[in-house]
């Protein structure tokens, strides 16, 4: 499960790549990490049908029979879509584009920690080793409850972004899923603006050379030396 991404680019490039007509959200790092529970950008089909630039909180509304506590941390990664409680996000209006320039899987094998914090060591993936532009296939609403107990109630612009299958460069680190990564124009617009029936069929594995591993542990998994996953855990 993805819970950390990096986005490390201009803004006018995710203007350009998305076809977005407004930017409305402030000034973005060169580079920064985004982390669940934390602001991130997205490009949005807005109510009057401009598509715009936004920062919204990471996390969408979690299904009411799993939220534990008086606090919803949010729901950073939505693998099944067909489930009831995201029914209501589907259509074109919820629906928005996450710009990304790599994504983090912890390492799986348990002892490999970072001897000074004890946090588990992350693979990055992106899909180059200059880390080009690419964008999640991500949800979005409006929402009021509470994300941090301390904080009480309020009201919140949150997103997602679907996950699926691995493919062969993610899976022996992460065998369980992967974000749903869309690369091309027709791609971002189709997932924008299509009927659910149709963009549906962009939840699938990326492209096997699509993506190469950027950063990694110094010890663990085996990859070739362009980087690629071999497919299977050493």
């Amino acid at each position: 499960m993805c819970n950390l991404y990096n986005l490390t680019t201009a803004q006018q490039a995710i203007l350009e790549w998305t076809r977005a007509m407004r930017d409305r959200a402030g000034n973005l790092e060169p580079s920064f990490d985004v982390y669940p529970n934390q602001p991130g950008a997205v490009v949005r089909n807005a109510p009057d049908g401009e598509r715009e630039l936004v920062r919204l909180l990471w996390g969408m509304p979690t299904p009411p029979e799993r939220v534990k506590g008086k606090a919803d941390y949010g729901t950073t990664n939505i693998r099944h879509p067909d489930y009831r409680h995201w029914q209501a996000y589907l259509g074109v209006e919820h629906r928005c584009v996450v710009p990304v320039t790599s994504f983090a899987e912890p390492s799986p094998k348990p002892g490999d920690k970072d001897p000074e914090t004890g946090i588990q060591r992350n693979y990055w993936f992106a899909a180059a080793e200059d880390r080009p532009l690419f964008f999640f296939a991500g949800l979005w609403t409006s929402w009021h409850g509470v994300r941090r107990v301390k904080d009480g109630p309020g009201d919140h612009q949150l997103f997602g972004f679907l996950t699926t299958k691995p493919n062969a460069v993610v899976a022996p680190i992460h065998p369980k899923a992967m974000p749903v990564i869309l690369s091309t124009h027709d791609e971002i617009d189709k997932w924008l603006t299509a009927p659910w029936a149709d963009a549906k069929h962009l939840q699938r594995p990326a492209p096997d050379d699509a993506l190469i591993v950027v950063d990694k542990p110094a010890t663990q998994i085996k990859f070739p030396q362009n980087g690629r996953a071999q497919g299977s855990l050493f």
